[in-house]
């Protein structure tokens, strides 16, 4: 299985534990394959290559950081950015034109990331579905269109809009689960149970409900889940939004595993995970284990675990991790 990992530090492709840097640029949020095609979202924009990641070239989506890339239907693809930005190519991911109600939308609504100075909101979470799409915003809310972007209605899941990741269940749009954390317009909120966390929708995103009682940390962000039954849906966790291993006692970061679409969690940390001294941030499935899961550490390593929370060390000594994809 040879994997291609995003970096704060670029693209690393890794064969049998080898890492070898293949792509040079900053902030690789997404990496993702559609079409034979692998897609890098950086912090300058979106790179593309035809050759299993021997070549790249930047395309016309650029000056701006990709968050995310997700496929529609024929040959279409949508991308959300910072600041917040969807952007829509017809042609597999050649040229990229913008989906302009949104910034329109961000814009008005003053959507931003509440540091000292603000930073513009980001667009990190898509799911496409034909005409429907739902946009993640970090912070903003859920943004969700029935007509491909010409008008929009906006969600706060619990009344969060610290959006950061959202996926569906399998074959089930109606069935979405989000990631969320404390950030609110006007601040942090109170890092209390309700503040933070999963919740999930039965109804396209209309109305959600917290499925994280009980469970902590609270301060959740990646997320995957499997195709194959029983479709286990992955969250990784951490205490605040700047967790890291850099810190006295780390980063104290979990992963959680549910089986029964968020009704109950357990750990899938071994002992020495269980907290994790590093932060995880890239997180998918792994497709040759049933079950199982790549994650990526802030410390640059990336680990197989299984179902039954069996840790492997696939790959060490590479920049920090963000995203991964398996080819």
């Amino acid at each position: 299985m040879d994997l291609f990992a995003g970096t704060s530090e670029g693209v690393f492709q890794i064969t049998d534990g080898i890492a070898k840097k293949v792509l040079d640029c900053r902030g690789v949020r997404e990496i993702v394959c559609f079409n034979g095609r692998v897609f890098a979202g950086t912090g300058n924009g979106l790179y593309v290559s035809d050759d299993g990641g021997a070549s790249w070239l930047l395309t016309t989506l650029r000056d701006v950081a990709v968050w995310q890339i997700r496929q529609g239907v024929q040959g279409k693809l949508y991308a959300g950015t910072a600041p917040t930005g969807l952007f829509r190519s017809e042609d597999w991911g050649y040229t990229w034109t913008e989906v302009e109600s949104l910034s329109r939308l961000a814009k008005e609504k003053g959507w931003c990331i509440p540091v000292d100075p603000p930073l513009p909101a980001a667009a990190r979470a898509l799911v496409v579905k034909d005409e429907r799409l739902w946009v993640g915003v970090e912070v903003g809310g859920i943004a969700i269109s029935q007509n491909a972007g010409e008008t929009w209605s906006v969600v706060l899941p619990g009344g969060n809009p610290d959006l950061h990741m959202i996926f569906p269940f399998p074959g089930n749009e109606e069935i979405l689960f989000a990631s969320t954390g404390y950030g609110r317009l006007d601040g942090v909120a109170d890092m209390v149970e309700g503040n933070a966390g999963v919740f999930r929708s039965e109804d396209g995103g209309n109305s959600w409900v917290y499925t994280w009682e009980g469970v902590t940390p609270r301060y959740s962000r990646p997320m995957c889940i499997d195709h194959r039954p029983p479709f286990g849906l992955t969250v990784a966790s951490a205490p605040t939004a700047f967790s890291s291993y850099r810190q006295e006692l780390g980063a104290e970061a979990m992963l959680f595993r549910s089986e029964d679409r968020g009704d109950t969690w357990h750990s899938l940390g071994d002992k020495d995970h269980s907290p994790s001294h590093a932060n995880f941030h890239g997180l998918t499935v792994n497709p040759l284990v049933p079950g199982g899961i790549l994650v990526g550490t802030d410390t640059g390593e990336i680990w197989s675990v299984s179902g039954h929370a069996e840790w492997e060390l696939l790959v060490k000594d590479i920049p920090a991790v963000v995203s991964i994809t398996c080819v």
